[in-house]
């Protein structure tokens, strides 16, 4: 290895120790004494919770670990969204688990928190999965509860999921673990199954003291809306348990009864290892996201080895595309090329910028991928679509139209993994959030922007600049040029992304395969439903 792989090597792994560390402290919570005061109740945490539903030593996922990181300082924070979401496996069944985190705010409803859930519903959805909610809150956040209530894509959007999900099918199972109080009250009983844990669980539109001001009646929490009182005379929940661990079993037992889903019948072949390290992965990706690269090395420490069919290799050269295999599944890899490449025209290329031939190429190939059923897996350190008259004139804004056209229409499961750059219509051509990636996750090294932060940085100061009452001078106008890209630097990041789950998680480059591997097994449930299309827009 040379000196600068070792380098790279020593700046990721570094990257990836800070992002672990950010982790611990994302999942402690609330905080160690919240912590203790939840456990001196009986209860176990939430994540406790979840990690005892799964199979023992089985893979697993998280989604929006840090989901509102930096968010509401002013209200004392909200760690992960206050909620827990993994996507694992019980009773050998692939399945997603949300659970409210009581550490935080008593599992309160954050705005960042109903966007999780729904999120989490949505994975539900799209991959036919059966979903378990460990529900444990005191319901909607009030001071922010404008932000949270009335919209379309608010609490109420959560209920309707529940009844969409059931008239589908798709098996929804709830465990009432703590309080369970007003609009929030309607999940687990919207739910297929709903579970009671004595003496800790509660569920009511109106808790004690709202009931007392409303009717005057005087009731206690367990009287109102207690396991004995909802399961015995209301017959609203469906079983009682002793506690946590007891309701767990029960969710344990019940999902081991589910009959299989329908497959989509992806195809999959024996896992190969890799050709090269996964851990190479640290050695080939610079620490600056200006500098070149060989995408073909990532692609090698990603895929099974000898997997690949590389489409017209020497047209389009930045974007790669080809065939591949990852922990066995087939996929079609959609890569950007960040080394500077020759065109057959002897022009040079760019690394990182897509160009009409780059474009044409991704869209064949997308289209290709559709018709043979081969899920997508987007690599993507892209800085947009090339600009200049000579781009404008070969007609790149169609051609960019066209890629994104394909992506749109795309029938196939998506996943998208932010390797390095995402900036502008780069961000959309590579099937960026707004194109429903069934998942879509981002390495430490991921920027998220319009464009770079040195380029906005300099046509804001501009704008600036231009409605200033009097001329800057070069201080003052270094200055605020620093402020401004200071600022938009920090908008630009992984955490700044995740936290408002513009991405789903910030991963380890060496969790990627798995991340793959399982969003394909969970996709693998849902049979696709409609032929592939791109409508009127000629490829």
């Amino acid at each position: 290895m040379d000196i600068k792989f070792n380098q790279r090597e020593d700046y990721n792994k570094l990257s990836v120790s800070a992002l672990n560390k950010k982790l611990r402290k994302i999942k402690l919570g609330g905080g160690e004494k919240r912590i203790e005061k939840h456990k001196a109740k009986g209860k176990m945490t939430a994540r406790e919770r979840v990690d005892y539903l799964f199979d023992e030593k089985s893979r697993s996922i998280e989604i929006g670990s840090f989901a509102g990181y930096d968010m509401y300082e002013e209200h004392g924070g909200c760690p992960a969204g206050g909620v827990i979401v993994k996507i694992g496996y019980i009773s050998g069944k692939q399945c997603i688990v949300v659970a409210n985190d009581a550490t935080v705010k008593a599992g309160a409803w954050f705005p960042i928190t109903g966007k999780k859930n729904l999120r989490a519903q949505e994975i539900a959805m799209e991959n036919n999965l059966p979903i378990i909610y460990l529900v444990d809150s005191a319901g909607v956040y009030l001071p922010m509860q404008d932000e949270i209530f009335p919209d379309k894509e608010h609490f109420g959007r959560i209920f309707r999921n529940n009844a969409i999900m059931s008239s589908k099918g798709i098996t929804q199972i709830a465990a009432i673990m703590g309080s369970c109080v007003a609009g929030g009250a309607y999940l687990p009983i919207m739910s297929d199954e709903a579970l009671i844990v004595k003496e800790t669980g509660t569920i009511f539109l109106a808790g004690p003291y709202l009931v007392k001001a409303a009717i005057g009646e005087n009731v206690d929490a367990q009287t109102l809306g207690g396991a004995e009182s909802q399961s015995d005379i209301s017959g609203v929940t469906d079983y009682k348990a002793e506690n946590d661990k007891d309701a767990l079993d029960k969710i344990k037992s019940i999902v081991g009864k589910i009959g299989d889903f329908d497959k989509a019948g992806f195809n999959r072949a024996e896992v190969q290892k890799p050709k090269r390290k996964l851990s190479d992965i640290y050695g080939i990706l610079p620490e600056s996201r200006t500098d070149q690269y060989d995408m073909h090395d990532m692609i090698d420490a990603l895929i099974d080895a000898n997997s690949f069919d590389e489409y017209k290799a020497d047209y389009g050269q930045t974007i790669i595309c080809g065939y591949a295999r990852v922990e066995g599944w087939a996929v079609g890899i959609v890569a950007n090329q960040r080394k500077v490449v020759k065109s057959k025209q002897g022009e040079m290329q760019f690394g990182g910028v897509i160009y009409s031939d780059s474009a044409d190429k991704a869209t064949r190939f997308i289209a290709n991928c559709n018709q043979k059923k081969i899920p997508l897996v987007f690599l993507t350190d892209v800085t947009g679509f090339m600009v200049g008259s000579k781009s404008e004139h070969g007609g790149i804004i169609k051609d960019g139209a066209k890629m994104v056209n394909a992506v749109s229409n795309s029938v196939v499961p998506k996943f998208s993994v932010i390797v390095g750059n995402s900036y502008g219509a780069g961000n959309y051509a590579m099937c960026g959030k707004a194109y429903d990636p069934r998942l879509i996750f981002a390495w430490p090294s991921a920027k998220i922007a319009v464009m770079g932060g040195e380029q906005a940085a300099k046509v804001l100061l501009s704008i600036e600049e231009a409605s200033a009452r009097e001329e800057l001078s070069a201080e003052d106008k270094q200055a605020l040029l620093d402020k401004i890209t200071d600022r938009y630097n920090k908008q630009t990041t992984p955490e700044y992304a995740a936290a408002r789950l513009w991405v789903d998680e910030i991963i380890d480059p060496i969790e990627t395969r798995k991340w793959i591997s399982m969003g394909i097994e969970a996709a693998n449930h849902a049979p696709i439903e409609k032929d592939f299309n791109m409508g009127v827009l000629q490829v």
